[in-house]
This record gives structure tokens, C-alpha cells and sequence, in this order.
């Protein structure tokens, strides 16, 4: 499989590169999509993870400590291609992705932990996406000698970061605080807008080469599908762990298994355009955690309507 994969990949690498233009309009469609979370969000809010933690905390060691070294170690057992085991171990390093918390409320789960995890994992992702990218990316000796030979920018990819999440979410928070009713009005066209222009740029680049996308599709999505429901495992696993309610445990879940794939995408795109594995692997994951995502919310509130129905039938025939 890795052989007809690469080679696939191999045949058509100059088609996944895109002109300056293009990225930096993926780079300032992130920042937009990061602006528009950020308009909701309040000072409070990281008050609550002080005063609150047990939750937030449990997402974060989920999210940049299991879920990357689960990665690193599982794509090392089975024997991954370089290629896509670093385009795996990169989305698995990036924080929690920006629709997790309209996907938390549509499962009926606490959005507060939601948010309260998309901001601090925002903020943390300045500095641990690279570390973590960096560090489980060489652990894996399949991976570590194709790593070198990309030369990891860790400063440029670092200011990267704080250009696309840290400086748009503080941006959102200030015009959020002042201008409520502007926040309110405008938030949710903000994520619809996002995420229309996002899944263009997916398809986008996929319509480059849709060919070598039809070729190795399939195994392709087989690793991403696996490593997303891991990801939403280590996510659920991680929160009963910590005996959190149900609604914070979805929440916890719910941003484990949503990354910000759109973020790997920018930073592939501006360090490694030639990486066409790599690309692939947060190319389709972009568009799948979207499904599986909102997927798991429609179960759980479809699971919630059906409990509050039964109750409702109990205390009647009470």
C-alpha cells in the first residue's frame, strides 16, 4: 500500500503547490475563521478554566499529550509511509478546530468547556503544535530522517501560529467585548461563511489532481476515518477517566476529534508544498471530521431528545 501511495503522490507533487496569493488567502481565511469563534469569547471565560479546571485540563493532555504520542507510536507499529505518518502526527499536534463548539451545542453538550478549551488550545498551540511536531515527529525513526530533510522552520512556523490563531482570537475578543450586539448578530455567519470558503479551498486543491486523489482515496481515508475515531476515543476515554459529567465529557470529546486540520493545511502549504502525503492526509481530514463530527452530535441529540420523551412518559404515567 505505502509503495502505490507514494508513488501516486510522487507523480503529481507540483500540482498540491499553490501561488502566494492563494496562501495568503488560506491564511487569512484562518485567521477570519479564528476571529469569528473569538467574537463570543470572554475574559470570563478563561476565568472558568482557573476556577474550574478539571475539564479543560483533561482536553488539553488529551489533545497535545495522548492523541500526537498515540500517533507517533501507532504509525510507527503499523509501519506507516514517512509522508503520511507525519501528515497524521502534524494534524494530531494542532489544537481543537474551530466548528467543535457548533457541533458541542448541536449534541446538546456544556458549550462553555468547549470554548473555554478552543481558547486556551488556541493559545497553547503557539508553542506545543511545533514542539510536538518536532519532537514525535523524530521519535519515529520512519518519520525522523524525513523530517531532517524538510528542515522544520520552528521560529517561522511559531509566528505562523500566533498570525493565524493568538492575534485574530485577541482581535475578537476585543471587538466581541465592545460591540456585543455586532458579535451576536454576526458569529454565526461568521463559522457558515468559514466554512463554505474552507471546504472551497479543499476542493480546490483536490480538483489539481483528482486522479491521484481517486488513486490512493481509499487507503488514504482508511487512515484518516481510524485516526479520527481514535481521537474521539482518546478524547472519550480521557474524560470518563477524569469522571467528568456527561456534558463536559462530550464537550472534551467532541475537541479532541475536531482538529484544526485547516491549520496543518496553511502550514504545509507555506513550509512544505512538496509534502503531497502530508497534504493528502490534512486535505481529507478537513473535509471528514466535519462528517463524523457533526455525525456524533446528531446521535447525541437524538440520544438527549429520546431520554427527555421517555422521562416525560414516566412522569405522566406517574
Amino acid at each position: 500500500m505505502n509503495s502505490v501511495i507514494t508513488a501516486a503522490v510522487s507523480s503529481s507533487i507540483d500540482s498540491f503547490q499553490m501561488s502566494p496569493g492563494a496562501l495568503l488567502a488560506l491564511n487569512a481565511v484562518l485567521a477570519f475563521m479564528m476571529f469569528g469563534v473569538s467574537l463570543g469569547l470572554r475574559t470570563a471565560d478563561f476565568r472558568r478554566v482557573l476556577s474550574r479546571p478539571v475539564a479543560p485540563v483533561t482536553g488539553l493532555v488529551a489533545q497535545f499529550l495522548l492523541l500526537p504520542a498515540i500517533t507517533c507510536f501507532g504509525t510507527w507499529a503499523l509501519d506507516i509511509s514517512p509522508g503520511l505518518a507525519l501528515g497524521m502526527i502534524l494534524v494530531a499536534c494542532c489544537p481543537g478546530g474551530t466548528f467543535s463548539n457548533v457541533m458541542t451545542w448541536i449534541g446538546r453538550a456544556n458549550v462553555a468547556t468547549s470554548v473555554s478549551m478552543t481558547a486556551i488550545s488556541s493559545l497553547a498551540a503557539v508553542v506545543l503544535t511545533p514542539l510536538n511536531f518536532a519532537l514525535y515527529g523524530s521519535l519515529n525513526p520512519h518519520t525522523r530522517e524525513a523530517l531532517q530533510a524538510i528542515h522544520l522552520p520552528a521560529e517561522n512556523m511559531v509566528l505562523m501560529v500566533v498570525l493565524v490563531l493568538a492575534l485574530p482570537m485577541a482581535l475578537g475578543m476585543v471587538v466581541g467585548a465592545h460591540f456585543p450586539g455586532f458579535a451576536w448578530r454576526s458569529e454565526r455567519h461568521f463559522r457558515t461563511a468559514s466554512l463554505g470558503v474552507f471546504l472551497l479551498f479543499v476542493i480546490i486543491s483536490f480538483s489539481k489532481h483528482w486522479q491521484t486523489a481517486l488513486e490512493i482515496a481509499g487507503s488514504v481515508l482508511v487512515l484518516v476515518i481510524a485516526h479520527n475515531a481514535v481521537a474521539f476515543l482518546i478524547g472519550d476515554l480521557a474524560s470518563r477517566g477524569a469522571r467528568l459529567p456527561q456534558g463536559d465529557r462530550r464537550a472534551v470529546t467532541m475537541e479532541v476529534g475536531i482538529q484544526n486540520s485547516g491549520l496543518a493545511l496553511a502550514i504545509l502549504f507555506t513550509f512544505y508544498p512538496g509534502s503531497g502525503e502530508m497534504l493528502v492526509v490534512a486535505g481529507f481530514w478537513g473535509v471528514w471530521h466535519l462528517v463524523s463530527g457533526l455525525s456524533l452530535a446528531g446521535f447525541w441529540n437524538y440520544s438527549n431528545r429520546r431520554l427527555a420523551d421517555v422521562q416525560e412518559r414516566v412522569a405522566d404515567s406517574v
